[in-house]
């Protein structure tokens, strides 16, 4: 009989339930092990409803433990220190978006983790849908031609009390706005597509919202392989949409979902000449679970069976950092009003050490900023 992973869960506010369930959805594979909250009794209950072991008020009690994976669910200015607390104790982590405040941050995770040898891992669970994956082999087999054009959307609402919590909406705790905290799982997967990007043309406004960050961002990306790329990432839009468009020489595929798609969301759309493709789009489609979606689940899933095989899980800190390095660009840009191109943000820029490079041009509503 397999001995189940035992996972940890750092933080049991709302994203800590996706992770739970994933948990709970994936055994006897994978057991929830332990809890720590700063707050006793939502751990406790927290405990009670997922079938956590044990419950700790401290950290180190939880990582002394030694569970094989530790989820970090905190709010985003602790994910760097809780992960490389756990990374040098020979712990896995699966860190909550964003990864870090900054790419100074980011790059200390990547130098525990390779200095450590222990895997530290960012929740980018889009790239793990069935759909998803057939994409990305398609393009690896190069059947679809090059990439040429793309359109990434996340087109959100958070009303004003949303940012009623204190760490909402401000540099310094949560490292942006919808760039980072809500648009980046939709670009991810655009980044994880279309390959490495050159070079990055941004805006980005605070329209209407009770925050220090921005509501709204908008980039065109050119990539190394020549493909060009439009990405909005909005919380002021009523009617919510997330939706990815990619155009290749042979086929157009484009999914529309909200908060995590399924199969049934993609559409397959062959250029003249290449109907081959759409048919083995939809024989594939066919043997998939219609009822799974990208969710945390899929990720998890994932990493169980990269473990469980010897490979490296996904998705692995130095990959997650282009990501960050895409929102970095993106303020970078916006608040520079010129192009940045990927590699021009080095450790003597203020972008390295925060998102907003202490050029934001509208007056803080919140409080401290970065």
């Amino acid at each position: 009989m397999t001995v189940p992973l035992r996972a940890a869960i750092i933080g049991t506010g709302a994203i800590a339930h996706a992770h739970a369930e994933a948990i709970a959805a994936l055994a006897p594979r994978v057991e929830l092990a332990a809890v720590v909250d700063v707050d006793a009794d939502r751990a406790r209950t927290f405990a009670e409803r997922f079938g956590a072991a044990t419950v700790h008020s401290e950290v180190d009690a939880l990582l002394a433990e030694r569970p094989d994976l530790v989820h970090i669910c905190t709010p985003p200015q602790t994910h760097v220190p809780l992960a490389v607390r756990a990374l040098r104790a020979g712990i896995p982590v699966l860190v909550e978006k964003p990864t870090a405040l900054s790419l100074a941050e980011m790059d200390e995770l990547v130098a525990v983790s390779r200095e450590t040898g222990v895997p530290a891992l960012t929740v980018f669970q889009h790239r793990f849908g069935e759909a998803a994956q057939r994409l990305m082999r398609l393009r690896d087999e190069g059947v679809l031609g090059r990439p040429l054009v793309a359109v990434c959307e996340t087109l959100w609402y958070r009303s004003a009390d949303y940012f009623d919590l204190p760490w909402r909406g401000r540099w310094d705790v949560e490292g942006g706005g919808p760039t980072m905290g809500h648009g980046i799982h939709q670009f991810d997967l655009l980044l994880a597509v279309l390959g490495s990007w050159r070079r990055v043309s941004a805006v980005a406004a605070r329209q209407a919202l009770p925050t220090d960050t921005e509501d709204v961002s908008m980039a065109l990306v050119e990539f190394d392989s020549g493909a060009l790329a439009s990405v909005t990432n909005s919380i002021v839009s009523p009617r919510e949409v997330s939706r990815l468009r990619f155009d290749f020489e042979h086929a157009t595929v484009e999914v529309e979902h909200l908060y995590g798609y399924a199969d049934a969301d993609w559409v397959f759309t062959p250029a003249p000449g290449h109907e081959d493709l759409a048919e083995r789009w939809s024989a594939e489609s066919s043997t998939a679970d219609a009822a799974a979606t990208s969710s945390h689940r899929s990720q998890l899933g994932a990493i169980l069976d990269a473990f469980a095989t010897g490979r490296e899980p996904g998705v692995a800190a130095d990959d997650a950092r282009r990501t960050l390095e895409f929102a970095a660009a993106t303020y970078a840009s916006a608040f520079r009003g010129m192009p940045v191109r990927a590699g021009d943000i080095t450790p003597g820029d203020p972008f390295y050490r925060s998102m907003d490079g202490g050029a934001v041009p509208w007056p803080a509503v919140k409080g401290a900023t970065a």
